[in-house]
């Protein structure tokens, strides 16, 4: 039994080289786990190439004009990386900028402030826009706070808290949804968003950790240049930049000989149990791999229509292939390998189709 299995693996890891020679990467390493929602998972983030996604960035006020002004180069750094490198445009992104005034000599295009009532219109037009299938990724940069019972984020006017922007989130159920919170005293606020078919990521694991965090710039770094694409497959998912940002941010206080004030979590499996290290075993960490930034066919207005169509395929196959990676244990060791081996046999051949079109 141990040699039949050897024997698979060896076959499977040369097919899984041919496919990396045809220039398809798969992840290396396996971040995906079984998941809670095992029976619905598939049906969230299925990048299809008809999908639109948007961006909305909601920075709130900051306690100084020195700090306000790093709020506002994150923002503007996401923004302008989001557009140049992600395929959005400006009808795609919304970014609501504290009182809703440029800094500086900036003349930068604000949808508005980070008011309640600014938020609270900008999510019922995306509400009213995506359609079902479409992406919404929530950027959250400023301050937070969580001495009570309710988290807040820090915005002008009265503070939003972590269960109010649960509700506007209520009317996306069919969308698929991303909240990456960066702010000081995330967790909380984070846990309240928390549901099916969501990925949240929290720049800190607990109240106590309120000190200005470090992430929000690291995760810029992540999607600039497509710096965190591990598996070099051209595409930048949620976990490979929480990854790097989460682990960028200990290696600055590692760096600076200073105890960390910040430990990044994420959480895609509905329960509200963030992990600091998703992967195999730690709950979460299967949506956050197969939620893509860009747009399913950016960089690809050249390719003809069959191109596109492999292309379709070949993503689509990549994804089940991390789904099926994330449900390993639920199956019988000799299944498990087959269905692999399958998938990987026909995303080679689409690899080959696809390049010979190139």
């Amino acid at each position: 039994m141990m040699r039949q299995t050897m024997s698979r693996f060896r076959n499977v890891f040369h097919v899984a080289l041919c496919v990396a020679l045809a220039s398809v990467v798969l992840p290396i390493a396996a971040f995906a786990q079984t998941s809670s929602r095992d029976d619905n998972e598939d049906v969230y983030f299925l990048n299809r190439p008809d999908a639109n996604k948007y961006a909305l960035i909601i920075t709130g006020a900051a306690a100084s004009e020195e700090i306000a002004m790093r709020f506002w180069q994150w923002s503007i750094a996401l923004h302008d990386t989001l557009a140049d490198e992600y395929g959005y445009n400006s009808e795609s992104i919304v970014l609501l900028h504290d009182d809703g005034m440029a800094l500086g000599n900036s003349s930068r295009r604000i949808d508005g402030s980070s008011r309640i009532a600014d938020i609270e219109n900008a999510l019922a037009q995306l509400q009213a826009t995506l359609e079902s299938g479409d992406q919404l990724t929530v950027f959250l940069i400023g301050h937070g706070s969580s001495i009570t019972d309710d988290a807040k984020f820090n915005i002008v006017g009265p503070d939003i808290t972590g269960t109010q922007f649960a509700q506007l989130l209520t009317g996306f159920q069919d969308r698929d949804v991303v909240v990456i919170n960066t702010t000081s005293s995330s967790y909380e606020f984070s846990a309240d968003l928390s549901a099916s078919g969501r990925v949240i990521v929290s720049a800190t694991r607990s109240r106590s950790e309120r000190y200005d965090p470090r992430f929000a710039g690291f995760l810029i770094a992540a999607l600039s240049d497509h710096t965190g694409d591990r598996d070099k497959n051209g595409r930048l998912s949620v976990l490979e930049a929480f990854t790097y940002a989460s682990q960028s941010s200990l290696d600055w206080y590692k760096d600076q000989g200073r105890l960390p004030t910040e430990r990044a979590v994420l959480d895609d499996s509905g329960d509200a149990a963030f992990s600091m290290e998703p992967g195999i075993g730690a709950g979460d960490g299967t949506l956050a791999e197969i939620a893509y930034f860009d747009w399913p066919a950016v960089g690809d207005l050249k390719l003809s229509e069959q191109a596109h169509q492999l292309r379709a395929q070949m993503q689509d196959l990549e994804r089940s292939i991390i789904l099926l990676r994330g449900q390993k244990e639920n199956y019988l060791e000799d299944d498990y390998w087959n269905r692999l081996e399958a998938l990987l046999i026909d995303l080679a051949k689409k690899t080959g189709q696809y390049n010979d079109l190139l």
